[in-house]
């Protein structure tokens, strides 16, 4: 399998949403972080901990949620209370981009 490469002939960085299962370049998605019992939206990339990522689209949000996405990649239980604050932020820069 080929690797995907920019206009520059640089490789391009892929990751798979865990909302729609699809394969897209890292720059087009959300990294999400689980570090010391905590969900934070990763805006910079550089977060330590263990990192998932979410396509910037209401659907793959709402697959996200039912699928209850982020306990199965994150191995454990996490409270619906913890994961609503990142899904209504991931909405929220959903929303900016289709502002611009």
């Amino acid at each position: 399998m080929s690797r995907k490469k920019n206009k520059r002939g640089r490789h391009i960085p892929m990751r798979r949403c865990v909302g729609c299962m699809e394969s897209k370049p890292q720059q087009e998605l959300v990294r999400i972080v689980f570090s010391d019992g905590r969900l934070i939206v990763d805006k910079d990339g550089k977060t330590n901990g263990r990192g998932v990522y979410l396509c910037r689209n209401p659907d793959c949000i709402s697959q996200a949620r039912k699928k209850n996405a982020f306990s199965r990649n994150y191995k454990q239980k996490i409270k619906e209370g913890i994961t609503e604050p990142v899904f209504s932020e991931v909405l929220q820069m959903c929303e900016e981009t289709d502002q611009k």
